[in-house]
């Protein structure tokens, strides 16, 4: 029974991952179509854009602390609704005080669910005694690359946010509140507690976390996320203002992206079990610093998506492990690394796409994806921090444990 009640919860949490990155990808990528619909000032929406994951930071600091109390389970069957709801209200208002109120929502809430997604798979990933992290990542892009779809969609048919954002509304409500009654709180040292009493009460343990020692991992994730967010705001205009392509080839640059991120999450675990997180983070940091290499030095748009493709690549293995970093690093208290960790997930999104584009005005555009390759070449430095193994089984590895589970 423990071993099937793993199985589902390794699928219902999957479910969340895609059902978060559907809602994340229809938010972004319709702001020009929120800015015109709430009548938001070019002066104002940075504002509006900056308070998401500034919020975002706080529900994950109070995720922390709810933790203490009741299971990460808890959070996310209580965080994923209101993150949809949310979603659903930036569709359906039309007054500049129900955006702020319904992206306040959106903020608070998503930061509360990315923490608990992570802190769920963390656990799960050391019941199961191998990694499957990268699998919960991959759910999470094929969710976004499905969410940018329907946004393509509606924009393409001219169709209003409440008309994009219902159907899909209704379809994953019902479908995450029903999956939430397989989510596992899986722990190391009692599997059988956690998937037996979901609703229990988890202790931190007699190891707190201390941040001196979590530190790289929280620098790793916030260069990986400036990464991130470079390509996102600025991959399109790089191709199109510096590489001087059309106006339709430039949106193939994240795209690509998108796609070779769920590619190398799907296929990332078996990596992990081969040769140990060590050794993937190593190969993805430099595959991902090669990328930004190669789409500073581009003599044209073709080469340039080469780059964007290898980031693609070389990011997407680098902040699942992280977060199972952190949970190998603090066993007894993994809910809280997680949560800490996941704040500087907000720090490099808020940070990245204004540190290139300042770079970019005031030296070069070229110049400036310099900067971000440098800051993912830090991951090399801290890569050890990867193979932290408090039980003293080394190289990276995880460990089997007596759990046997498919």
């Amino acid at each position: 029974m423990t071993d099937v009640r793993l199985r589902h919860g390794r699928a219902s949490l999957a479910v969340s991952f895609f059902a978060q990155g559907v809602a994340f990808a229809l938010l972004v990528t319709r702001i020009p179509a929120i800015q015109d619909r709430y009548g938001i000032s070019d002066g104002l929406l940075p504002v509006f854009l900056a308070a998401v994951p500034i919020l975002a930071g706080v529900g994950s600091v109070v995720t922390e602390k709810l933790v203490a109390k009741v299971r990460p389970s808890m959070v996310l069957r209580s965080a994923q609704p209101v993150v949809l709801l949310a979603l659903l209200g930036v569709g359906a208002g039309d007054a500049l005080w129900q955006i702020a109120v319904s992206l306040a929502a959106f903020g608070l809430a998503v930061g509360a669910l990315d923490a608990s997604m992570n802190m769920l798979g963390v656990s799960l990933q050391r019941a199961y005694g191998r990694s499957i992290m990268l699998g919960f990542h991959a759910a999470y892009s094929l969710g976004g690359i499905a969410g940018a779809s329907l946004a393509w969609a509606g924009a393409h048919w001219d169709l209003s946010l409440l008309v994009s954002y219902l159907p899909v509304v209704v379809v994953l409500l019902p479908l995450t509140l029903i999956g939430s009654r397989w989510y596992a709180d899986a722990t190391p040292d009692a599997v059988e507690a956690a998937v037996g009493s979901a609703d229990k009460p988890v202790t931190a343990g007699s190891k707190p976390v201390v941040f001196k020692l979590l530190l790289p991992l929280c620098l790793v994730m916030a260069f990986a996320y400036i990464g991130d967010s470079t390509v996102s705001n600025w991959s399109a205009k790089y191709l199109q203002d510096v590489l001087h392509s059309s106006e339709e080839l430039a949106t193939v640059p994240y795209n690509a992206y998108m796609v070779t991120t769920l590619l190398g999450r799907a296929v990332g675990d078996f990596g992990v079990r081969r040769f140990g997180a060590v050794a993937v983070v190593r190969c993805g940091t430099v595959l991902a610093a090669a990328g930004f290499g190669v789409v500073a030095i581009a003599s044209g748009p073709w080469v340039g998506i080469l780059g964007f493709t290898m980031l693609g690549l070389g990011l997407c293995v680098i902040v699942p492990q992280t977060f199972a970093a952190a949970g190998r690093l603090f066993p007894a208290a993994s809910d809280a690394a997680v949560a800490r960790l996941n704040i500087f997930n907000y720090v490099g999104f808020l940070i990245g796409s204004p540190l290139v584009g300042a770079l970019g005005d005031a030296w070069s555009y070229r110049g400036a994806m310099l900067v971000p390759m440098v800051m993912v070449l830090v991951t090399l430095v801290y890569a050890r921090s990867f193979g932290t193994d408090p039980a003293g089984y080394g190289g990276g590895h995880e460990r089997p444990r007596t759990v046997d589970v498919g």
